[in-house]
């Protein structure tokens, strides 16, 4: 997958990003004649949590844009102190400014829809529609943020001696599992996390923790509510989309953003997925797919949208499965 150098707010970074257009699981352009989606992961894993999103026939209609965020996967560059969603979302605008790209949609989950709806604010005339799945809330619950803490506290005691510690480090990805899986282990989350891992013990290994907790811990502690004169500069339709079974965030907080969104002339909509956990694209994406889909048809004009395919290969598929990915048994427990 290709990469792209950057500078922000945020300072100098090396996006890595992966393409796919109807034509080609691995493009290195898109084909400008058809809407774009760029796909935003949350915290702690990176472009192939979307494997299920980029295999589906229907999304694949479309350009689909996946790319590491800074600190996560394989991009490279620095979270500094001040690294929140203003400067997250300064280095999607320079992304989309090096890949010479138009307005596009964003789908988002948990951090990565915070990511988005920061992009719409700051940068309105570029966002075409979101999908928010699990949204965070306008402000971190204390519980969830002390959850957050005890991930982050065993992740830094592994890394306390001259040897990593396993089972502190055990510990760390355990709490990440139950966080966004709900602890639920499919061939595909296994496969996600044996992949992540890796990843994450060289962005956060032992001379980056500061790093790791600026990433999961300060990104979501010290982020204040959006005010509405923020909430009045999105200009595009968004979708917020609640997961029933999301242990972190109940579907009150989900409403409260809903109304700061609807009371300030945004062109917003709340569903909710039943059954679904936190990263419920993982464990329902049939319904969250669907809800994309219509999102992005209902706000383009393009006419030249080609009819699904009757598969598609995903990019993600071939690595997944060497991690021990089984592609027609992504649903059942190992």
């Amino acid at each position: 997958m290709p990469d792209v150098k950057i500078k922000s707010s945020a300072g100098s970074a090396n996006i890595h990003y992966t393409i796919s257009t109807p034509a080609k699981a691995s493009a290195k352009s898109i084909d400008k004649d058809i809407p774009t989606i760029i796909f935003l992961h949350p915290v702690y894993i990176a472009s192939e949590f979307f494997e299920l999103q980029f295999a589906d026939p229907n999304l694949r209609r479309f350009n689909l844009i996946a790319l590491d965020l800074r600190s996560h996967g394989e991009t490279s560059g620095k979270v500094g102190p001040a690294y929140g969603r203003e400067q997250a979302a300064d280095d999607i605008m320079e992304f989309m400014k090096a890949l010479r790209l138009p307005p596009c949609h964003f789908v988002g989950v948990s951090m990565g829809s915070c990511i988005s709806l920061q992009f719409a604010i700051s940068y309105p005339e570029k966002a075409l529609s979101l999908t928010m799945v699990s949204p965070l809330p306008l402000t971190e619950p204390p519980e969830v943020a002390e959850g957050r803490e005890e991930i982050h506290d065993c992740w830094v005691e592994a890394f306390k001696g001259d040897k990593v510690d396993q089972t502190a480090l055990l510990d760390s990805v355990c709490g990440a599992l139950q966080l966004g899986f709900s602890g639920q282990q499919t061939s595909l989350t296994n496969a996600l996390i044996k992949r992540a891992v890796p990843q994450a013990m060289k962005n956060w290994g032992k001379k980056h923790l500061e790093e790791y907790r600026i990433a999961t811990i300060d990104f979501f502690v010290k982020r204040t509510a959006q005010t509405p004169e923020n909430i009045r500069r999105v200009r595009c339709p968004v979708v917020l989309l609640h997961c029933s079974e999301d242990i972190a965030y109940g579907i009150e907080s989900t409403q409260v953003v809903l109304k700061l969104m609807q009371d300030n002339g945004v062109d917003a909509e709340l569903m909710q997925i039943q059954g679904a956990i936190h990263f419920g694209n993982t464990s329902h994406p049939k319904e969250v797919n669907a809800q994309i889909h219509d999102n992005v048809l209902r706000n383009t004009s393009s006419g030249k949208i080609s009819p699904a395919q009757a598969s598609v290969v995903s990019p993600f598929t071939e690595g997944l499965k060497k991690a021990g990915y089984l592609q027609d048994d992504s649903d059942d427990s190992d």
